[in-house]
This record gives C-alpha cells, structure tokens and sequence, in this order.
C-alpha cells in the first residue's frame, strides 16, 4: 500500500481522465510508475556507477579490449 499526495492540479487531471474514460485513478497511477519505473532506476544506477568511477571504485573496460574478449574484434567475420 502507498499513499501519494499530488498537487491539486495534477489530482484534477487525473480525476477527470478517470471520469471520462471509466477506469480508476489508481489504474492510472499504476500505468504511469510502470511506464516510466525502469528508465528512473536506469538513470539511479548510471549515475551511481559514473560517481564510483570518478572516485576510482570502479574502473571502465576500453571498448577494444570488450571486444577482443568476446571475439568481435573489427572484420572479424563469424560464420556459424
């Protein structure tokens, strides 16, 4: 369970979508956080790794070097 204050404004919008198309302003909500849940914790774990390495607790691998270890170096051609 959770319970959400929204400006008056926003509730309003909500509320008359709601009216107007007969579904719940729960039904909204829920449509609304699982739309965009997934990019905010992409973008949280993004910026949590950048702070890591700046600081030097994490280090990148250079993309050549990716690439090399799982065989994709450039013009390399895999047939299967």
């Amino acid at each position: 369970m959770l319970a959400v204050r929204l400006p008056q404004s926003i509730e309003k919008r909500l509320e008359r979508l709601a009216r107007r198309t007969g579904r719940t302003k729960t039904f909204y909500v829920r449509e609304a956080l699982l739309e965009h849940l997934e990019d905010m914790e992409d973008m949280y774990l993004a910026e949590g790794a950048l702070e890591r390495i700046r600081t030097g607790e994490e280090r990148t691998i250079p993309l050549k070097e990716v690439m090399k270890r799982h065989g994709l170096e450039r013009g390399a051609v895999r047939r299967g």
